[in-house]
């Protein structure tokens, strides 16, 4: 039952962990400040039914909505952006600011959070018809498809970086907000014993340096052939955690099979790492990685020096622009193109070999971190809210 007293916020955004886990940071964070002033949060997020939102919501206990939504086929040809899939959906987008614009409505959110995906567009459309307060948050340092076309509509546009205020659309640069990307507290109290303890890591060598390889939740295929074909060498300068996907777990165990008795237990194979994941960062030297929003978000308010192999077919090339970004700060190194095992050693030997560049480059990745970014989204939205 609602309270009468409650803050009231409408959410919307998700397709992706990079616009659905920001948005339930903050939403945390928001319910934690609320609830020290003595208050009630009252949410509703407005999803797609097969977006990853549709399933962490529920399982917060937030209630949950769903709207029509287009989505727009992206192409180089502005002639092929004309394709009859994309006219289909796009014809979507008015059907969807109705039913958008009707739940808005019913629920008189005091400000409506965005943090994109196609989902975003109907709803955050819908709080402009509404007259409420929209907040945008941006996790990328250029502004998605869907955040460029709300961003008139915008009340405060949170961005994760300084440097994406200058690319932004001059007449809306005045509602920016630098507030970095939320990340959940659990990852900034990892410790590095307990990914010993927990992971079985008792065969590492705890005087060399360890390299922590993910390509995400599924792994990433790329990341995966030019680690197992580099192993060998790796093992000789360091403990390694990989992190592969539970579907490549069997072809990389008959490979490390292979591997010298003395080096083997330096190696920890991993479909999937869950709870441990800030214990395994904390444990981790160097992390070789994809280069999302929300992993940069995280290695970067933790300091972690990182390779990143971004993911060629992503939005609008968005983890190659992530990745060089950073590089060009000396906060990380961005393998670019065609990945093999020797670019990847060239990147990772000097970091594995030299501490004190490990150390410089961990504290130009801390640099551009933002801990608190979580708190400071809360504080845009209460301001937002209060007019």
């Amino acid at each position: 039952m609602s309270n009468v007293d409650a803050f009231r916020l409408v959410v919307t955004g998700g397709g992706t962990g990079g616009h659905t886990y920001p948005a339930l940071t903050a939403i945390r964070a928001l319910r934690r400040r609320l609830s020290a002033e003595g208050r009630a949060l009252d949410v509703l997020w407005i999803g797609t039914a097969d977006g990853l939102e549709a399933r962490v919501a529920p399982g917060e206990g937030i209630p949950f909505a769903t709207v029509a939504t287009g989505k727009v086929r992206r192409a180089k040809n502005p002639l092929k952006m004309m394709s009859a899939a994309n006219l289909k959906d796009m014809a979507r987008v008015p059907l969807g600011v109705a039913q958008a614009r009707k739940l808005v409505a019913g629920f008189g959110p005091d400000v409506v959070l965005a943090t994109g995906g196609y989902v975003a567009v109907p709803t955050g459309l819908a709080a402009r018809i509404c007259r409420r307060p929209l907040v945008l948050h941006e996790q990328t340092v250029r502004l998605g498809l869907a955040n460029r076309k709300l961003a008139g509509s915008a009340t405060r546009i949170a961005v994760s970086s300084e440097s994406s205020v200058p690319l932004l659309p001059e007449r809306v640069r005045g509602r920016a907000v630098v507030t970095g990307n939320p990340i959940r507290p659990e990852v900034l109290a990892g410790r590095p014993d307990k990914a010993v303890q927990s992971l079985g890591l008792d065969a590492f060598d705890r005087r060399l340096p360890t390299v922590y390889v993910t390509g995400g939740a599924q792994g990433a295929r790329q990341i995966n052939d030019v680690v197992r074909d580099a192993l060998p060498w790796l093992l000789r300068q360091a403990n390694v955690v990989h992190q592969c996907g539970p579907d490549n777990v069997a072809e990389l165990r008959r490979h490390a099979a292979a591997l010298p008795t003395a080096s083997a237990g330096r190696y920890h194979l991993t479909g999937f790492v869950g709870p441990e994941l800030p214990d395994v960062l904390a444990l981790a030297d160097v992390v070789v990685s994809r280069s999302g929003a929300g992993t940069l978000a995280e290695l970067t308010a933790l300091g972690k020096p990182a390779v990143f192999v971004p993911l060629a077919s992503a939005a609008g090339n968005e983890q190659a622009y992530n990745a060089q970004h950073l590089e060009e700060a000396g906060a990380a190194l961005a393998l670019l193109g065609d990945v093999t095992a020797g670019r990847l050693k060239d990147a990772v030997g000097p970091l594995l070999t030299d501490p004190a560049l490990r150390a410089t480059m961990a504290e130009r990745a801390r640099a551009h971190g933002r801990p608190d970014a979580a708190d400071q989204l809360v504080e845009v939205l209460v301001s937002a809210a209060s007019g």
